[in-house]
């Protein structure tokens, strides 16, 4: 529901807003130019009359005297019978320059406040503006909610590059854009009547004046009472008209002088709401406060890129969406199916289980984990399929479902069973499953089926989990999953470098291309210096469909899109099946893959240096983000190989990097030689060293097997041990990132 109540706003009011925000861009900009062409003097330095004086010895045909909420002094003037307006220095009167007012300006701010659409756009302004406020608050309430709380608001996030963009330029604007909304709804509550401007000060206006000989103009107590700061307006009596008198406006309200003794005809104060008013209208548009309408343009620059994102992550959100027939409401429902998945493979299997039940007769309920109900009414058992993510911890569309869990205080009634989905040969296998089971039992939640697990997809292991399934329920049920295949994209192998065969390790770098007349790799795309490949980073993972085999395997890439191939680093396998197809693979030979995004394993931009820690393959990322390091970040790689005459990997290009500073230290290490060391050896040797770069704020980034990685966490909890940190607290900092295989 909270996520509707964010998407639907954003989709519906998406162009007016890039509208409003763009404009409001623009027109932010104003208050400061206008600030640094302007003279202001300090407070309490120069009064009204002494301005008033200095102007008259410029300006004799002086009218009226203007201050803008920026500073700026404005003169209007009659001079040979022509009229003038200039802005003037308050500390000599003298003309700066002539005061032209923008008519590009005039047409944004038209454009900004009514949409050049008069009422009607006016109205649609304010609506937009209201949404604006409701897009802020739900996006808040959704971020927090994704990371667990608001304690958490500003920790690190995982996703896409658009999730990560539309996250962090709203965490970044947030602020801006619910004062721009606020007070933008606001003053258009006040243009239709629906919320008080106040009253202006409108003095009585004088029925009796001296009507004596005018005094000099720097000479009148109230004007020299009067500070230029508090001025907005001082206009003139008419000439040679002694009955005629001064009228001067300033922040706290508006009055008559007499031109004879220069004191007050008559004074009215502006009244609270007016105040009001006014401090909105400042707030809103940055006059008065350049350095707030910096501030609020530069929020509302992020608008469009989030207006932009938004519809894309929804779109994607849609798409990704599984196709579910016959879904009964969580109430109506005799079976509960929820999923915990992070790639929608998961969903797969529940479709299937979803589909096999519905056809014998069940009214099913099939939703995410995270959407965990305190009580389903009707339901007489619950499933559970999920995936782990990374080393043992919750898909996305299951990272809350333990807290929702924790607050169930009834006892349930609802028999469950857990089936987890992962990879044997991770030692964290299914480990959120099995969390998940853990803390059903401690609830008391009476069990449908033991905890079962699914190895790599296993079809013939979800048909068995089936049977015992049908067996509990009375019924003949079973399950036949056919896995839906990835959308792939051809790709050609370009270039390979053989290592390792001296020491039984066969390890290839392999150099993908789009084929040449791909859909991708036509003139246009030539021209605009497109690759014909698929968007993807250093550290995304591609899936190869080797062949015969409905299941991908997944690498980490060595390169990005923009390189111009697809780049990994491949050991082979004694039994291994896409390993063994791509070592046997010829020069243009062809496989068919598809990029996983891994926004989660990337260098952390800024100043502070990075860690890259690897073994074996796992150096392919980290030399991908050692070649786009153009910035110089400070990067120390420890790497551990082998035989340095058999299989150091990238050793040629490592020394490049080197000489032009994109690799600041490299740390090897051998295992097949005579004073064998492993990587988190060198690691401990370096003690010191690393201590200092993790006191700087160092990122630390491992990539490679999990025995390596374990031994690496090791070593490391060791050496920040005397800076009172261990791992867990740089993970949660977002300062030590795994890709572990």
């Amino acid at each position: 529901m909270l996520r509707q109540f964010h998407s639907l706003p954003g989709l519906i009011a998406a162009l007016f807003v890039i509208v409003l925000s763009v404009t409001g861009a623009i027109l932010s900009l104003d208050p400061a130019l206008e600030r640094s062409g302007a003279v202001v003097p300090a407070a309490g330095q120069v009064s009204v009359a002494e301005l008033a004086g200095k102007v008259a010895e410029h300006y004799p045909g002086a009218e009226q005297i203007e201050r803008t909420p920026s500073g700026t002094l404005i003169v209007y003037y009659t001079q040979d019978g022509q009229v003038g307006a200039d802005r003037v220095d308050p500390r000599t009167g003298q003309g700066i320059a002539p005061h032209e007012p923008s008519s590009f300006s005039r047409w944004v701010k038209n454009l900004h406040r009514s949409l050049l659409l008069d009422m009607p756009g006016r109205a649609v302004a304010g609506i937009t503006a209201l949404m604006m406020v409701v897009l802020a608050v739900s996006g808040a309430m959704l971020l927090a909610a994704r990371l667990g709380g608001w304690r958490q608001l500003l920790h690190p996030v995982r996703g896409t590059l658009s999730q990560r963009l539309h996250i962090e330029l709203g965490r970044v604007a947030i602020l801006g854009l619910l004062l721009s909304g606020l007070t933008g709804a606001y003053l258009s509550a006040t243009t239709f009547g629906l919320a008080s401007e106040g009253v202006a000060a409108e003095p009585e206006f004088p029925l009796e004046v001296d009507g004596g000989p005018p005094a000099a103009i720097d000479a009148l107590p109230a004007l020299k009472a009067t500070d230029v700061s508090d001025l907005r307006e001082l206009v003139y009596p008419y000439p040679n008209d002694p009955m005629d008198m001064y009228s001067l406006s300033t922040h706290q309200g508006a009055g008559y002088i007499d031109q004879a003794s220069g004191e007050w005809l008559s004074y009215q104060s502006h009244d609270a709401t007016h105040q009001f008013y006014e401090f909105i209208y400042m707030l809103h548009t940055g006059e008065g406060l350049w350095w707030l309408g910096l501030i609020l343009g530069l929020a509302a620059l992020m608008v469009p890129v989030m207006a932009v994102t938004g519809p894309i992550i929804w779109w994607k959100r849609q798409r990704s969406k599984p196709k579910l027939a016959a879904n009964s409401g969580p109430n109506t429902a005799d079976s509960v199916i929820l999923v915990g998945s992070e790639s929608n493979t998961t969903w797969g299997f529940a479709r299937t289980l979803h589909d096999s039940l519905v056809r014998e007769g069940h009214r099913v309920h099939t939703a995410p984990m995270n959407q965990l109900a305190s009580r389903y009414r009707g339901a007489k058992r619950l499933f559970i399929l999920t995936a782990t993510y990374g080393d043992g911890t919750a898909p996305s569309s299951a990272n809350r479902f333990l807290a929702r869990l924790e607050k169930i205080t009834r006892t349930p009634e609802l028999p469950v069973a857990v089936l987890g989905f992962g990879d044997r040969q991770f030692p964290q296998f299914c480990g959120f499953a099995k969390k998940v089971e853990t803390a059903l039992t401690a609830k008391g939640w009476p069990q449908l089926l033991p905890l079962d697990t699914i190895d790599r997809q296993s079809t013939q292991e979800f048909a068995r989990w089936g049977n015992a399934v049908g067996k509990v329920l009375g019924i003949e049920l079973t399950l036949v999953h056919t896995p839906v295949r990835p959308r792939t994209t051809p790709l050609e192998l370009a270039e390979r470098v053989d290592y390792g065969a001296d020491v039984q390790a066969p390890t290839a770098v392999l150099r993908f291309k789009a084929p040449e007349g791909g859909g991708r790799s036509g003139l246009l795309s030539r021209l605009l210096g497109r690759t014909g490949l698929p968007p993807f980073e250093a550290g995304d993972l591609v899936g190869i469909l080797p062949p015969n085999s409905p299941v991908p395997r997944f690498y980490s890439l060595a390169s990005a899109s923009k390189d111009g191939t697809l780049e990994i680093c491949v050991r082979q396998h004694p039994s291994g099946l896409c390993s063994g197809f791509l070592h046997a693979l010829p020069i243009g030979g062809t496989i068919d893959a598809f990029i996983q995004p891994n926004p989660n394993f990337r260098p952390a931009s800024g100043k502070a240096p990075i860690v890259l820690i690897g073994a074996g393959t796992g150096i392919g990322p980290l030399v991908g983000f050692i070649r786009h390091n153009k910035a110089h970040q400070a990067m120390h790689l420890y790497w551990g190989g082998r035989n340095p005459q058999s299989d150091f990997l990238y050793e040629p290009e490592l020394n490049v990097y080197l000489e032009d500073r994109r690799l600041t230290k490299l740390n090897t290490t051998f295992s097949r030689v005579d004073e064998r060391a492993y990587v988190q050896d060198k690691l401990i040797a370096n003690g010191p060293e690393l201590r200092w770069l993790i006191e700087k704020g160092a990122q630390i980034l491992v990539c490679g097997g999990r025995d390596m990685a374990k031994n690496v966490m090791a070593a490391l909890n060791d050496i920040v041990a005397p800076l009172g940190m261990d791992v867990a607290t740089l993970k949660a900092q977002g300062r030590y990132r795994e890709d572990v295989y």
